[in-house]
């Protein structure tokens, strides 16, 4: 083992949010590099989120962080829950006396999701319920295991949204709901890139672009093996992306002593695929912000985007 193939070889990582997509993915790839990843959610072999999903648990990921070089270790966390996730960092600090990276990756609400619906056209109950599992899981998380990570200098947080802030900032998200749920990590990193650093930390807000997540690829029909048979009928689709390549840009993120440029900044796993030089599973560099941007003003060649 040498620190160019495994260089977060001792570094202590939590990812809230393991369960599935780019979760999943950060934790593997972050795994794949040498660290050790506790993998938080509320799917387990024994117990059914409200996501409704039985066929990814937390043990699952933790198990494929262990198989890719790192190590994984799962525990059931309601991160809505303070005494669970207070639970869960006493033991990463008992167990293993220091945080290096904390990822923020809580979501769950794509099943709330209405489209063409204004604010009092859509279910209330929902729409609060997105903002709780968006923003309030961040914001617990976040108050909780900060501490641990701010006892050693230079750690690393990346709050997981959808969108930049550049693309965001003058575009409506679906609805005030989501909106508001999608924008507030962006602000999140903004703020505790503030509070970090006087510690020497990091915190930055990521985005994947179209992320072929578990539950995309079952909407679209397809799996990971054959999703480019998707873009038969949805020909952008040709510039999605997997959940390995968000997870490499974070694992790029972490191993980079030069991090702290990025503070408080609003990025996506294109840029930097670009500036890391990782790609996609398939040798690929998919930019599917630049390609959506593009697109608004004209027709952009997708093959221009991989």
């Amino acid at each position: 083992m040498t620190t160019e193939t495994k260089p977060l070889h001792g570094r202590i990582c939590l990812v809230a949010g393991a369960t599935r997509g780019a979760g999943r993915g950060i934790a593997v790839q972050l795994g794949a590099a040498g660290a050790t990843v506790y993998v938080t959610g509320r799917t387990t072999r024994e117990r059914l989120s409200e996501v409704g999903r039985a066929t990814e648990t937390i043990e699952e990921t933790a198990e494929l962080v262990t198989a890719a070089g790192g190590e994984g270790v799962a525990v059931p966390t309601d991160h809505l829950e303070p005494g669970q996730v207070r639970a869960l960092v006493d033991r990463i600090d008992r167990e293993r006396g220091r945080l290096d990276v904390l990822v923020n990756d809580v979501w769950g609400g794509e099943h709330l999701l209405a489209f063409g619906k204004k604010t009092w056209e859509n279910d209330l109950g929902g729409g609060l319920r997105m903002l709780e599992l968006g923003v309030r899981t961040h914001a617990i998380t976040s108050h909780t295991a900060l501490p641990l990570l701010n006892r050693h200098p230079g750690g690393l947080v990346v709050e997981v949204t959808d969108g930049t802030a550049e693309y965001n900032r003058t575009r409506f998200r679906e609805n005030l709901f989501y909106d508001l749920a999608k924008n507030a990590p962006i602000r999140m990193a903004f703020g505790l890139a503030k509070e970090l650093e006087e510690s020497g930390g990091t915190a930055v807000a990521l985005t994947p672009g179209w992320l072929r997540s578990e539950q995309m690829l079952a909407g679209f029909g397809v799996t990971e093996e054959n999703w480019r048979d998707a873009t038969v009928k949805i020909p952008d689709f040709a510039v999605s992306e997997s959940p390995v390549y968000v997870g490499r840009a974070v694992a790029a993120l972490a191993a980079d002593p030069g991090r702290h440029r990025w503070n408080g900044r609003s990025l996506s796993s294109g840029q930097l695929a670009g500036e890391y030089g990782f790609t996609d599973t398939d040798g690929s560099r998919p930019d599917a912000w630049g390609f959506i941007v593009a697109g608004e003003t004209g027709k952009p060649d997708v093959n221009d985007y991989r």
